[in-house]
């Protein structure tokens, strides 16, 4: 079997940046496992699987594996997959994909680059002890959650952010979390930094991260007073995304670069 293969950095202004996540159209879907083994392969933090949609409700049905399980929503992969869609045709203005646990996703153009509709996922208060002391940090200002698996520490200064440095394997074992590190940028920063850690799925510091940015959202325009705002992902490649709410949805601006194409030769 060949399969259509992409590599695409996402929210990315340039190559070498921002999230690499593998895009693979399907005529249909095969077992689980293969697809596990797939993005085994690829050995990048997402890769997406697209099948054309029989429904009136989207064009493509869309799910996301890690190298260790599939994850029920990731934002860097949906754009990544709306940009291999709309690159591939001009008269198209927006993607719809229908995904099995986050709803219909949509990607559309913008500008250079595109907006992604993701549901908002507001945290809520709650004590993350075991969370807190396998990051590392001190000057915590708030820790929340969501129900999702989203695990959030609030620091009072972006360097405790930017300097991090995790105990992995504990961090693994206080929850089946996505770990998400954030603060108020500094001056001359963008206006939230975080970074986000997701050991427990075989990522230990994922790029930039869509889905997080779907729980930062309503937090921090809550906080800043603020309808919008611009997020640094400070990891090693690091990435920017503008971020901003639409009644219960989260929209994020970001741009995209296809590295790899090609195929893969599935025995």
């Amino acid at each position: 079997m060949r399969i259509p293969f992409t590599q695409v950095d996402a929210f990315a202004d340039a190559a070498f940046g921002g999230n690499p996540a593998a895009v693979m159209m399907l005529s249909a879907w095969p077992d689980d496992a293969l697809l596990l083994k797939i993005a085994q392969e690829n050995n990048l933090s997402e890769t997406a699987f697209l099948v054309a949609s029989d429904g009136a409700e989207a064009d493509f049905e869309l799910r996301w594996f890690t190298p260790g399980d599939e994850v029920e929503m990731c934002g860097h992969a949906t754009l990544a997959s709306g940009h291999v869609v709309l690159s591939s045709d001009s008269t198209r203005e927006r993607v719809r994909f229908a995904t099995r646990h986050a709803g219909v996703l949509e990607v559309a153009r913008d500008g250079l680059g595109y907006s992604l509709s993701l549901p908002e996922r507001t945290p809520f208060p709650e004590a993350l002890p075991g969370v807190i002391e396998a990051l590392g940090v001190g000057g915590v200002v708030e820790t929340l959650r969501h129900p999702a698996g989203y695990a959030v520490v609030v620091v009072d200064d972006p360097a405790t952010v930017r300097t991090c440095t995790p105990d992995f394997a504990a961090l693994a074992q206080a929850g089946r979390y996505v770990v998400i590190l954030t603060a108020r940028g500094g001056k001359g920063e963008a206006d939230v930094v975080s970074r986000v850690f997701v050991p427990a799925f075989a990522i230990d510091e994922d790029p930039v991260t869509g889905s997080a940015h779907a729980v930062l959202t309503p937090y921090w325009t809550a906080k800043l007073g603020v309808e919008a705002f611009v997020a640094e992902q400070a990891s090693a490649r690091g990435g920017r995304l503008t971020c901003r709410m639409d009644g219960d949805r989260v929209i994020l601006g970001g741009g995209c670069v296809t590295v790899i194409e090609g195929t893969f030769l599935l025995p």
